[in-house]
């Protein structure tokens, strides 16, 4: 669309060129259809609507009746001026993706890309808020990997890197894309469940479960996953839900390790009823 809209100006621009005549010259302006396409729509749409611009350009001026003593002239201007366009587009398809691979940076975990710690805090903070406006839920899981300091102790670091990593990619392939998986710590995990009440969680977070644990027993590495799962049904701040959920992953741990905590916070109080060591389920 955006491409469309950068083509439309410049045909608009070279419309006005040619009524004005060659001796106003409109050389600036064609550089905003050039930039915009660069910008928004990468490096190919800024070449192309350079090409087109430059084209546009000869073809207005040639129109309006603009002389030269040598009819290779105005080729050489036009080629010129593409020049011009195609570093203007290289430079600022460069810079996008450059600003683009910071913002990227600022918001993943450089080991296992999963989204750190400010991201998940900001963006379930701001789905929490629709809690207000909408009647609904979201979850939110909190995993914690039981013995990984065995790993890296026993087996090295390399393979407690490919552990967390191995995490999050099965986590990834086992959650819709509209929900969100982060790692808070070293070897912490919260996913955040958008739209999803305590009964939708039961069946996802024991899938994940099982998916996680025979990931594990495949690859041979002794490790399981205590997780706390809070469904929220009422707004409150990310740093208490975390501090919650977390508090329900330690349950799951101290209860044996490999084992999954479930609550519900309604109306910023939770009722903890255990009801048995592998899988205590906390209704409010």
């Amino acid at each position: 669309m955006l491409l469309v809209i950068a083509l439309a100006f410049m045909l608009f621009l070279g419309v006005i060129d040619n009524i004005t005549g060659y001796e106003i010259s409109f050389a600036l302006f064609y550089l905003i259809p050039v930039s915009l396409a660069a910008w928004f729509a990468g490096r190919e749409a800024g070449i192309l609507v350079s090409i087109v611009s430059a084209a546009t350009w000869y073809l207005a001026n040639s129109l309006a009746g603009e002389s030269f003593s040598n009819p290779l002239i105005p080729i050489w201007n036009s080629a010129s001026r593409l020049g011009f366009f195609f570093i203007v587009t290289m430079l600022l398809s460069q810079l996008r993706r450059a600003i683009d691979h910071e913002r990227t940076l600022s918001r993943t975990d450089y080991l296992t890309g999963a989204l750190n710690s400010r991201s998940f805090y900001e963006i379930a903070q701001y789905e929490i808020n629709k809690l207000q406006r909408q009647e609904r839920a979201v979850t939110v899981i909190y995993i914690d990997l039981d013995n990984f300091k065995d790993i890296n102790d026993n087996l090295g670091h390399f393979t407690g890197d490919e552990v967390l990593k191995s995490v999050v990619t099965k986590i990834g392939e086992n959650i819709r894309a509209e929900d969100i998986v982060a790692r808070l710590g070293g070897d912490e995990f919260a996913i955040l469940l958008s739209e999803t009440s305590q009964e939708k969680a039961y069946n996802v977070v024991s899938r994940l479960q099982r998916i996680l644990l025979e990931e594990m027993e495949q690859s041979r590495w002794p490790v399981t996953f205590s997780i706390g799962v809070l469904t929220i049904t009422t707004p409150a701040t990310v740093s208490d839900i975390i501090r919650q959920v977390d508090e329900l992953m330690y349950n799951a741990k101290n209860s044996g390790k490999n084992a999954i905590c479930y609550a519900i916070l309604n109306n910023e109080t939770i009722d903890q009823q255990p009801a048995n060591a592998r899988e205590l389920l906390i209704d409010a």
